[in-house]
Protein backbone atom coordinates (compact mmCIF):
# COMPACT_ATOMS: atom_id res chain seq x y z
CA UNK A 1 0.00 0.00 0.00
CA UNK A 2 1.36 3.44 -0.94
CA UNK A 3 1.78 6.27 1.57
CA UNK A 4 -1.12 8.12 -0.10
CA UNK A 5 -3.40 5.08 0.09
CA UNK A 6 -2.55 4.39 3.74
CA UNK A 7 -3.32 7.99 4.72
CA UNK A 8 -6.53 8.00 2.70
CA UNK A 9 -7.60 4.80 4.43
CA UNK A 10 -7.08 6.48 7.79
CA UNK A 11 -8.75 9.73 6.70
CA UNK A 12 -11.94 8.47 5.06
CA UNK A 13 -15.15 7.95 6.98
CA UNK A 14 -15.90 4.59 8.57
CA UNK A 15 -19.58 5.24 7.86
CA UNK A 16 -19.18 5.25 4.09
CA UNK A 17 -17.58 7.61 1.65
CA UNK A 18 -19.33 10.93 1.24
CA UNK A 19 -19.50 12.46 -2.26
CA UNK A 20 -17.61 15.40 -0.79
CA UNK A 21 -14.81 13.45 0.86
CA UNK A 22 -11.86 11.25 0.10
CA UNK A 23 -10.89 12.42 -3.39
CA UNK A 24 -7.72 13.88 -4.83
CA UNK A 25 -7.53 17.69 -4.78
CA UNK A 26 -4.97 19.47 -6.93
CA UNK A 27 -4.46 22.43 -4.61
CA UNK A 28 -2.15 24.44 -6.84
CA UNK A 29 -4.33 24.15 -9.97
CA UNK A 30 -7.79 24.35 -8.45
CA UNK A 31 -7.31 27.34 -6.15
CA UNK A 32 -6.09 30.91 -6.67
CA UNK A 33 -4.73 32.12 -3.36
CA UNK A 34 -6.08 35.48 -2.27
CA UNK A 35 -4.37 35.82 1.08
CA UNK A 36 -1.01 34.81 2.50
CA UNK A 37 -1.06 31.38 4.10
CA UNK A 38 -1.33 31.17 7.87
CA UNK A 39 0.52 28.43 9.72
CA UNK A 40 -1.48 26.83 12.51
CA UNK A 41 -0.85 24.04 15.01
CA UNK A 42 -0.88 21.27 12.44
CA UNK A 43 -1.61 22.88 9.10
CA UNK A 44 -1.33 25.76 6.66
CA UNK A 45 -4.46 27.78 5.88
CA UNK A 46 -5.20 30.20 3.08
CA UNK A 47 -8.16 31.97 1.50
CA UNK A 48 -8.69 31.25 -2.19
CA UNK A 49 -10.99 31.31 -5.19
CA UNK A 50 -12.26 27.81 -5.91
CA UNK A 51 -12.21 27.39 -9.70
CA UNK A 52 -14.16 24.13 -9.42
CA UNK A 53 -17.11 25.97 -7.89
CA UNK A 54 -17.67 29.21 -9.79
CA UNK A 55 -14.68 30.93 -8.19
CA UNK A 56 -16.41 31.16 -4.82
CA UNK A 57 -14.20 32.25 -1.95
CA UNK A 58 -13.24 29.41 0.37
CA UNK A 59 -10.85 28.62 3.16
CA UNK A 60 -8.37 25.85 2.38
CA UNK A 61 -6.55 23.93 5.10
CA UNK A 62 -3.63 21.70 4.14
CA UNK A 63 -2.54 19.47 6.99
CA UNK A 64 1.17 18.75 7.41
CA UNK A 65 1.73 15.00 6.98
CA UNK A 66 4.32 14.63 9.70
CA UNK A 67 2.16 16.37 12.30
CA UNK A 68 -0.95 14.56 11.11
CA UNK A 69 0.71 11.15 11.47
CA UNK A 70 2.18 12.03 14.88
CA UNK A 71 -1.18 13.18 16.25
CA UNK A 72 -3.10 10.21 14.85
CA UNK A 73 -0.50 7.74 16.18
CA UNK A 74 -1.50 8.65 19.74
CA UNK A 75 -4.83 6.94 19.19
CA UNK A 76 -3.70 3.84 17.31
CA UNK A 77 -6.29 1.09 17.46
CA UNK A 78 -9.06 3.35 18.79
CA UNK A 79 -10.75 4.05 15.43
CA UNK A 80 -10.49 7.78 15.99
CA UNK A 81 -12.39 9.86 13.41
CA UNK A 82 -10.15 12.31 11.62
CA UNK A 83 -10.57 16.07 11.48
CA UNK A 84 -12.22 15.84 8.08
CA UNK A 85 -14.73 13.26 9.23
CA UNK A 86 -15.62 15.30 12.28
CA UNK A 87 -15.83 18.60 10.41
CA UNK A 88 -18.19 17.11 7.81
CA UNK A 89 -20.64 16.24 10.61
CA UNK A 90 -20.83 19.81 11.89
CA UNK A 91 -23.90 21.39 10.31
CA UNK A 92 -24.75 24.40 12.46
CA UNK A 93 -25.34 28.05 11.71
CA UNK A 94 -22.57 29.14 14.08
CA UNK A 95 -19.97 26.66 12.82
CA UNK A 96 -18.09 27.27 9.58
CA UNK A 97 -19.32 24.73 7.03
CA UNK A 98 -16.94 22.15 5.60
CA UNK A 99 -17.58 21.71 1.88
CA UNK A 100 -15.13 18.98 1.01
CA UNK A 101 -12.26 16.87 2.30
CA UNK A 102 -9.63 15.05 0.33
CA UNK A 103 -5.91 14.76 -0.35
CA UNK A 104 -3.41 16.89 -2.19
CA UNK A 105 -1.26 15.49 -4.96
CA UNK A 106 1.37 14.97 -2.24
CA UNK A 107 -1.03 12.95 -0.11
CA UNK A 108 -1.64 15.73 2.44
CA UNK A 109 -5.13 15.86 3.99
CA UNK A 110 -7.00 18.87 2.61
CA UNK A 111 -10.16 20.52 3.97
CA UNK A 112 -12.16 23.02 1.92
CA UNK A 113 -14.43 25.14 4.06
CA UNK A 114 -16.67 28.16 4.19
CA UNK A 115 -14.87 31.48 4.04
CA UNK A 116 -15.95 33.70 6.94
CA UNK A 117 -15.15 37.25 5.92
CA UNK A 118 -14.95 39.07 9.24
CA UNK A 119 -12.11 39.52 11.74
CA UNK A 120 -10.90 36.74 14.01
CA UNK A 121 -11.73 37.04 17.67
CA UNK A 122 -8.01 36.59 18.34
CA UNK A 123 -7.14 39.80 16.51
CA UNK A 124 -9.97 41.65 18.23
CA UNK A 125 -8.81 40.56 21.69
CA UNK A 126 -5.07 41.01 21.15
CA UNK A 127 -5.47 44.41 19.49
CA UNK A 128 -8.26 45.44 21.89
CA UNK A 129 -10.57 46.41 19.04
CA UNK A 130 -13.64 47.22 21.09
CA UNK A 131 -15.49 48.73 18.11
CA UNK A 132 -16.01 45.20 16.75
CA UNK A 133 -17.72 44.06 19.95
CA UNK A 134 -19.47 47.16 21.29
CA UNK A 135 -23.15 46.37 21.79
CA UNK A 136 -22.70 42.85 20.38
CA UNK A 137 -20.89 40.89 23.09
CA UNK A 138 -23.84 39.08 24.59
CA UNK A 139 -25.15 38.05 21.16
CA UNK A 140 -21.74 36.74 20.11
CA UNK A 141 -21.21 34.92 23.42
CA UNK A 142 -24.57 33.17 23.01
CA UNK A 143 -23.71 32.13 19.45
CA UNK A 144 -20.34 30.79 20.61
CA UNK A 145 -22.04 28.84 23.39
CA UNK A 146 -24.64 27.42 20.99
CA UNK A 147 -21.90 26.28 18.61
CA UNK A 148 -20.05 24.55 21.44
CA UNK A 149 -23.27 23.01 22.72
CA UNK A 150 -23.84 21.49 19.28
CA UNK A 151 -20.31 20.02 19.21
CA UNK A 152 -20.91 18.46 22.61
CA UNK A 153 -24.30 17.12 21.61
CA UNK A 154 -22.63 15.46 18.62
CA UNK A 155 -20.47 13.59 21.11
CA UNK A 156 -17.15 15.42 20.83
CA UNK A 157 -14.72 17.52 22.84
CA UNK A 158 -13.37 20.38 20.72
CA UNK A 159 -10.20 20.71 22.83
CA UNK A 160 -9.03 23.99 21.29
CA UNK A 161 -11.65 26.56 22.23
CA UNK A 162 -9.88 29.93 22.16
CA UNK A 163 -10.27 33.30 20.40
CA UNK A 164 -8.19 32.10 17.45
CA UNK A 165 -10.88 29.57 16.55
CA UNK A 166 -13.82 31.96 16.41
CA UNK A 167 -14.23 34.13 13.30
CA UNK A 168 -16.69 36.99 13.11
CA UNK A 169 -18.98 37.52 10.15
CA UNK A 170 -18.84 40.93 8.38
CA UNK A 171 -19.47 43.86 10.74
CA UNK A 172 -19.22 41.37 13.61
CA UNK A 173 -22.95 40.67 13.36
CA UNK A 174 -22.33 36.98 14.07
CA UNK A 175 -19.55 34.52 14.84
CA UNK A 176 -18.54 31.03 13.77
CA UNK A 177 -16.46 28.28 15.32
CA UNK A 178 -13.68 26.71 13.23
CA UNK A 179 -10.90 24.09 13.44
CA UNK A 180 -11.51 20.51 14.55
CA UNK A 181 -7.88 19.48 14.26
CA UNK A 182 -7.59 18.53 17.95
CA UNK A 183 -11.19 17.37 18.44
CA UNK A 184 -11.78 13.97 20.04
CA UNK A 185 -14.82 11.81 20.80
CA UNK A 186 -16.20 12.32 24.31
CA UNK A 187 -15.75 8.64 25.16
CA UNK A 188 -13.52 7.00 27.83
CA UNK A 189 -10.71 5.83 25.49
CA UNK A 190 -10.11 9.43 24.40
CA UNK A 191 -10.47 11.07 27.82
CA UNK A 192 -7.52 9.41 29.55
CA UNK A 193 -4.69 11.58 30.95
CA UNK A 194 -1.73 12.67 28.87
CA UNK A 195 -2.90 14.53 25.75
CA UNK A 196 -1.52 18.05 26.23
CA UNK A 197 -2.14 19.33 22.71
CA UNK A 198 -4.15 22.51 23.27
CA UNK A 199 -3.61 26.29 23.46
CA UNK A 200 -1.81 26.92 26.82
CA UNK A 201 -3.48 30.19 27.87
CA UNK A 202 -6.88 28.52 27.60
CA UNK A 203 -5.89 25.10 28.94
CA UNK A 204 -7.88 23.64 31.84
CA UNK A 205 -6.04 22.47 34.96
CA UNK A 206 -6.98 18.83 34.42
CA UNK A 207 -5.16 18.81 31.09
CA UNK A 208 -1.95 20.41 32.34
CA UNK A 209 -2.01 18.13 35.42
CA UNK A 210 -2.48 15.06 33.19
CA UNK A 211 -5.78 14.01 34.71
CA UNK A 212 -8.79 12.44 33.06
CA UNK A 213 -10.81 14.86 30.95
CA UNK A 214 -14.33 15.36 29.67
CA UNK A 215 -16.31 18.08 27.91
CA UNK A 216 -15.73 20.43 30.84
CA UNK A 217 -12.25 21.18 29.46
CA UNK A 218 -14.09 23.08 26.72
CA UNK A 219 -16.23 24.88 29.31
CA UNK A 220 -13.07 26.19 30.98
CA UNK A 221 -11.53 27.34 27.69
CA UNK A 222 -14.81 28.91 26.64
CA UNK A 223 -15.04 30.82 29.92
CA UNK A 224 -11.53 32.19 29.53
CA UNK A 225 -12.34 33.21 25.96
CA UNK A 226 -15.48 35.08 27.11
CA UNK A 227 -13.51 36.75 29.91
CA UNK A 228 -10.97 38.03 27.37
CA UNK A 229 -13.79 39.27 25.13
CA UNK A 230 -15.16 41.39 27.95
CA UNK A 231 -12.01 43.09 29.23
CA UNK A 232 -9.20 42.26 26.75
CA UNK A 233 -7.19 40.74 29.59
CA UNK A 234 -6.61 37.18 30.77
CA UNK A 235 -8.02 35.99 34.13
CA UNK A 236 -4.50 34.95 35.10
CA UNK A 237 -2.75 37.86 33.43
CA UNK A 238 1.01 37.38 33.39
CA UNK A 239 4.16 37.58 31.32
CA UNK A 240 4.38 33.84 30.67
CA UNK A 241 2.74 32.97 27.35
CA UNK A 242 4.06 29.45 26.75
CA UNK A 243 2.89 26.09 28.05
CA UNK A 244 3.85 26.94 31.63
CA UNK A 245 1.15 29.63 31.73
CA UNK A 246 -1.48 26.97 32.38
CA UNK A 247 0.27 26.02 35.64
CA UNK A 248 -1.20 29.18 37.17
CA UNK A 249 -4.76 28.10 36.47
CA UNK A 250 -5.07 26.12 39.68
CA UNK A 251 -2.31 27.67 41.80
CA UNK A 252 -3.43 31.31 41.83
CA UNK A 253 -6.80 33.02 41.97
CA UNK A 254 -8.17 34.57 38.78
CA UNK A 255 -9.02 38.25 38.92
CA UNK A 256 -12.76 38.73 39.31
CA UNK A 257 -14.29 39.92 36.06
CA UNK A 258 -16.28 42.57 37.92
CA UNK A 259 -12.99 44.06 39.09
CA UNK A 260 -11.75 44.41 35.52
CA UNK A 261 -15.19 45.42 34.19
CA UNK A 262 -17.26 47.10 36.92
CA UNK A 263 -20.01 47.81 34.40
CA UNK A 264 -20.52 44.18 33.34
CA UNK A 265 -23.91 42.58 33.92
CA UNK A 266 -23.59 40.61 37.20
CA UNK A 267 -25.34 37.54 35.78
CA UNK A 268 -22.92 37.39 32.87
CA UNK A 269 -19.92 37.89 35.16
CA UNK A 270 -21.06 35.06 37.46
CA UNK A 271 -21.62 32.74 34.51
CA UNK A 272 -18.15 33.38 33.10
CA UNK A 273 -16.41 33.03 36.47
CA UNK A 274 -18.32 29.80 37.08
CA UNK A 275 -17.00 28.41 33.80
CA UNK A 276 -13.35 28.99 34.76
CA UNK A 277 -13.36 27.40 38.19
CA UNK A 278 -10.17 25.35 38.47
CA UNK A 279 -11.80 22.41 40.28
CA UNK A 280 -13.72 20.55 37.65
CA UNK A 281 -16.41 19.42 40.11
CA UNK A 282 -17.15 23.08 40.91
CA UNK A 283 -17.14 24.26 37.31
CA UNK A 284 -20.24 24.87 35.20
CA UNK A 285 -21.25 21.27 34.36
CA UNK A 286 -22.24 21.82 30.75
CA UNK A 287 -22.78 24.58 28.24
CA UNK A 288 -26.54 24.34 28.64
CA UNK A 289 -26.17 25.52 32.23
CA UNK A 290 -24.12 28.48 31.01
CA UNK A 291 -26.81 29.45 28.50
CA UNK A 292 -29.45 29.18 31.19
CA UNK A 293 -27.34 31.35 33.51
CA UNK A 294 -27.22 34.21 31.00
CA UNK A 295 -30.84 33.90 29.97
CA UNK A 296 -32.46 37.31 30.07
CA UNK A 297 -29.18 39.22 29.85
CA UNK A 298 -29.77 41.80 27.11
CA UNK A 299 -26.46 43.67 27.25
CA UNK A 300 -23.02 42.63 28.44
CA UNK A 301 -22.49 46.00 30.08
CA UNK A 302 -25.12 47.80 32.12
CA UNK A 303 -25.26 51.58 32.10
Amino acid sequence: MSLFDSIRSAFKSSGGKSPRSGGRIDVETRFSRQRTAVTGTMANFFVAKDHANDDRMVGVKVVELEKFNLFESRFKGLKKPTEGEIAMQMQHEHIAETFETGFSTKGEPVIVMEYVAGPSLQNIVVQKQDHHLAGKRIKLIREMAEALQYVHQKGFIHRDICPRNFICTPNSEGIKLIDFGLTLPATPPFMTPGNLTVTPLYMSPEIIRRRSTDQRVDIFSFGVTCYCMCCFEHPWQGEILNGRAALHHDTSTPTELTERCPQIDPKLARAIMGAIRPKVEERTPDIGHFLQAIRGVKKAFVE
